[in-house]
């Protein structure tokens, strides 16, 4: 089946409060999942998966930004062009990247099926909102199955998932690497989630299942990459 991997915005601005960077928009205790970020962008690395890396990527006129944000719709400024909130953090920063930019008319569909790594610049919560470009890459890759993390669980993984269901593609999300924004609705949003054919579970789950594919693809015993 094939897999790919899709990183939602794990950028400064989300992912840093503290002595090192404060972000603007910085999700609490987004720190205690870099770990399985790792993993997960170490795992995909060490098989050749393709990952979709989405970002915010906002001009200071964005529809989003409100100087009384009700932090559903509207935010505070973040995820500035060219500033370091909008940078990813090292723990996802994609290597060799294909970016496309959502201002930018077209793309080079050769450069999204020859790097293993995309990056989706988006100026809305919604990537299929966001960028334009969003459906014809899932045209393109055609995937059968699309693991989902990052942040907000709430606001932009849930686009994201919601988005690749509609798409009909198999969605996995290993709930150890999502955090969302306190104070949203979670446990509706995961029942919702698994209602409508995603798949939760676990970073060694996802692993697992992806390891015994390949072993059964190719006939080679996997196994001791587990745990």
């Amino acid at each position: 089946m094939k897999t790919i991997f899709w990183n939602v915005d794990t950028q400064y601005d989300f992912m840093r409060d503290d002595e090192s960077f404060k972000g603007a928009l910085a999700i609490p205790k987004a720190r205690t999942i870099e770990k399985n970020l790792e993993s997960l962008t170490s795992f995909a690395k060490d098989l050749n998966i393709k990952v979709i890396n989405t970002a915010d990527w906002h001009t200071e006129d964005s529809k989003e930004f409100s100087q009384a944000p009700d932090y559903k719709t509207t935010f505070p400024p973040h995820c500035l062009m060219n500033t370091k909130g909008a940078e990813f953090i090292p723990t996802t920063n994609p290597e060799d990247p294909y970016i496309i930019d959502w201002q930018q008319p077209s793309f080079d569909e050769k450069e999204v099926l020859k790097r293993r790594n995309i990056v989706l610049y988006k100026d809305a919560f919604d990537i299929f909102k966001g960028s334009t470009h969003t459906k014809k890459i899932l045209d393109i890759l055609k995937p059968k199955r699309v693991v989902v993390y990052g942040v907000a669980t709430n606001v932009c993984v849930n686009f994201a998932v919601e988005g690749l269901l509609k798409e009909g593609v198999k969605v996995y999300v290993p709930t150890n690497a999502i955090k969302e924004i306190p104070g949203l609705p979670l446990e509706e949003l995961l029942s919702s989630w698994k209602k409508n054919g995603a798949n939760l579970m676990h970073t060694s789950d996802v692993f697992e299942i992806i390891l015994k594919d390949l072993a059964f693809k190719y006939k080679v015993n996997f196994y001791p990459y587990i745990g």
